[in-house]
């Protein structure tokens, strides 16, 4: 199939590095696939080829797991200083952010999502994810513990305790931002010690494989950060059940999340999983209704709906109902849907035919069960996998569209009378990623907060990231943390030390 020409410039440095056949970074050599295949990724705006990436097997999970076993038992990594390994990590994020302009192209080729956006979030954000955690990589610190044995009267003991990396990691990320989630995945994972095998998500493998050339510029250890590109059922789950990965973390869907822990039962492999979420996003009628009407608009169509946290489920209090749903409606419709390398453009496309399939099919749905779109509901255009952003009213709390995670530009609007009855309506989910509360009642809002089940809660803001800030879900939207200082016990395992004095 031939790839794509485009009518907008694209930076020769792009250019050139979709045109070569791109391969796969085991043991800090480019290779091609043991079986020699190779798989398309797609332009979502045009649904045309984009690139043709080396295809990662069983084999080949296999070879670099072994690099990375052997990265991390014998070679020069395990002997570097904590303060050389954070120099590492500061080096490779500043050749990230000197490479901004490639990689935000590459994640609005691949992905979809505005230039701009990729631009001014994606990259900004991973190049302060590495830094963030470079500073941590001198801090991993154990404690001195002073012990009383009975059984022992008058012995004294020195006991301590010392934080250990976990060994040869497996990490699985997902399409919807996949150079930030590469950034989550191995920062903390190289800050504490531990090699990587790394698998993109198939949709979208360009940024992760920029990112491997960096990592090799920067002179990181071969085998220390492996890379395989490959579909999910096959080079994922051969990565999810090899004996020799230690630990799996993963960002997906839920239901892939499931097949996860099944798959690393095999020898027990410590798992963490940031997964899905139907998020609630709640708007008491004293908020401010410009911020909060401009804000809940931002919380469901941000990266075009394809976010684990998106303010999917809008609960709004009856009497500012009609005001919230046409201010949400009116911003829907100011959106420029388009290439991400049109200016103009506000939202692209979805990630793939798939999705955009999926997508249309929650949609359908809803209306078979009553739903009404105030505005979109519908494909936008006949190329590329284009979805108007949409609001829905009439719904019900058994519907389809309002309990399951969509992953797309739609948002149902729920009115609620009693603040009492919101609680309880908002916790009715399998998941539990993260919420929104929009009122000036600080206390009200805290309150609100304390009450539902969720890891994280904006309160009169939405979608704000750092990478101090912990982030992960409660009940089906995951185990463990990413980011911030709770992410490293993830990377980590406690080593007790006593001896008699």
């Amino acid at each position: 199939m031939a790839v794509a020409v485009y009518p907008i410039n694209i930076d020769p440095r792009v250019s050139d590095f979709i045109a070569r056949p791109r391969q796969m970074l085991i043991n800090g050599k480019w290779v091609n696939a043991a079986s020699g295949k190779t798989f398309p990724t797609y332009n979502p705006a045009t649904g045309e080829v984009l690139a043709n990436i080396a295809e990662g097997d069983r084999e080949d999970i296999n070879n670099a797991v072994g690099a990375a076993r052997r990265a991390f038992e014998s070679g020069a990594w395990p002997r570097m200083s904590a303060s050389e390994r954070g120099r590492l990590i500061w080096k490779l994020a500043d050749l990230i952010e000197e490479h901004t302009e490639e990689f935000a192209m590459l994640e609005s080729l691949d992905n979809g999502k505005p230039l701009v956006i990729a631009r001014g979030a994606d990259v900004p954000l991973a190049v302060d994810l590495f830094r963030y955690m470079a500073g941590w990589a001198t801090k991993i610190e154990g404690t001195t513990i002073p012990i009383s044995v009975p059984y022992t009267p008058g012995a004294k003991y020195l006991a301590y305790t010392l934080r250990e990396p976990v060994g040869v990691v497996g990490q699985i990320i997902p399409w919807n931002f996949p150079l930030l989630m590469a950034a989550w995945k191995l920062g903390p994972a190289l800050a504490t010690g531990n090699t990587v095998v790394l698998k993109p998500a198939e949709q979208t493998p360009l940024t992760a494989l920029l990112l491997g050339e960096l990592i090799t510029e920067a002179g990181f250890p071969d085998g220390v950060v492996n890379i395989v590109p490959g579909y999910g059922e096959t080079a994922g789950a051969a990565l999810a059940a090899h004996d020799g990965v230690d630990k799996v973390a993963f960002t997906g869907s839920t239901e892939v999340g499931k097949l996860i822990v099944h798959a690393a039962a095999g020898n027990l492999k410590k798992v963490s999983l940031e997964l899905g979420g139907k998020s609630p996003n709640v708007i008491y009628k004293d908020a401010d209704m410009d911020t909060a009407i401009a804000g809940s608009a931002s919380a469901i169509f941000f990266n075009h709906g394809q976010c684990c946290c998106a303010g999917s489920r809008l609960f709004v209090e009856r009497p500012a109902f009609d005001q919230v749903v046409e201010g949400v409606a009116a911003e829907a419709k100011k959106i420029k849907v388009g290439s991400g390398l049109e200016p103009e453009t506000n939202m692209g496309p979805l990630v793939s035919d798939e999705q955009l399939r999926r997508v249309c099919s929650y949609l359908e749905s809803g209306f078979s069960e009553g739903a009404k779109a105030v505005t979109g509901g519908k494909r936008l255009g006949d190329k590329g996998y284009f979805v108007e952003p949409t609001v829905l009213v009439d719904t019900n709390d058994n519907m389809k569209v309002v309990q399951e995670e969509i992953f797309g530009p739609v948002v149902a609007a729920i009115p609620f009378d009693d603040p009492e009855e919101l609680t309880p309506r908002a916790n009715d989910s399998v998941y539990g990623l993260a919420a929104g509360v929009w009122t000036k009642d600080i206390a009200k809002a805290h309150r609100t907060a304390a009450l539902l089940r969720a890891g994280t809660v904006w309160i009169n803001c939405y979608n704000i990231f750092d990478a101090a800030l912990p982030f992960g879900g409660y009940k089906q939207s995951g185990w463990g943390r990413e980011m911030g200082k709770d992410v490293l016990e993830l990377y980590t395992q406690t080593k007790a030390v006593c001896t008699r004095i």
